[in-house]
């Protein structure tokens, strides 16, 4: 029951769903997501942790940077409530203009 309370807590936070929303495009770099989010390098990757406490994703490091991506190996049940929660917010207009800012970083390096 803890495990299933600390996802739904993580799941309980815009910033942690806009994160989410740009995970499910794939591995993204911290650095994408401080563009995407317009937000500062330690709220990001405090989300960041929050949502790897919660197991919902995890983490690698190449050289100075930090790489995220969405577990491949969650519960059925956690991977039934992200594919459902990738569905709604496919069509979110903030996750449309989060997604556009990431490709414009992508032109300029990090």
């Amino acid at each position: 029951m803890k495990t299933l309370a600390q996802t739904f807590k993580a799941l309980s936070d815009e910033t942690r769903l806009r994160i989410l929303a740009q995970l499910f495009g794939g591995e993204r770099c911290v650095c994408d997501l401080m563009a995407a989010l317009d937000l500062p390098q330690s709220t990001v990757s405090r989300h960041l942790a929050y949502l790897r406490n919660a197991s919902l994703v995890e983490d690698r490091r190449e050289g100075v940077w930090m790489y995220y991506r969405l577990r491949e190996d969650l519960p059925a049940f956690e991977q039934e409530l992200l594919c459902g929660l990738a569905r709604e917010l496919s069509s979110s207009p903030q996750a449309d203009q989060d997604s556009a800012r990431i490709s414009e970083q992508s032109r300029r390096p990090c």
